[in-house]
């Protein structure tokens, strides 16, 4: 893997033992984010590995899972995530404070998810 997209799935692995963590600690809030950056991540890595260029400046998953085939089945994963990367650190955007709008039943269900989609991308990888 080039060295660039390894930095990338580090950090997306890592991301995911922070979200894990996270949960153990009660801060549900930050799992959910969490989530979301390691899916980014590791999307951004295998982008790098399969395209050959820098991934876009973007934090949509839909986008970078549409791009790499990973929407057809994954897409409710996807969905879910997604939009974790703002209403996780805004209240303005959460309809109200982050911490109050998150539970381990719901972390958890976002961290299985990252989990199901950062499966599928080190698949990808090992295939390449």
């Amino acid at each position: 893997m080039r060295p660039e997209a390894q930095a990338w799935w580090n950090l997306a692995e890592s991301d995911l033992e922070s979200a894990r963590a996270n949960i153990a600690s009660e801060r549900f809030y930050v799992a959910a984010f969490l989530c979301q950056q390691s899916v980014e991540k590791a999307l951004k890595a295998l982008w790098m590995v399969r395209k050959r260029e820098l991934a876009p400046k973007t934090h949509s998953l839909i986008e970078l899972g549409g791009a790499l085939s990973a929407l057809a089945s994954h897409e409710t994963a996807l969905r879910r995530l997604n939009p974790q990367y703002v209403v996780t650190r805004y209240p303005d955007a959460a309809n109200g404070s982050p911490p109050e709008n998150y539970n381990r039943e719901l972390a958890s269900v976002l961290l299985q998810d990252a989990e199901e989609v950062m499966a599928w991308c080190r698949s990808e990888l090992a295939q390449t």
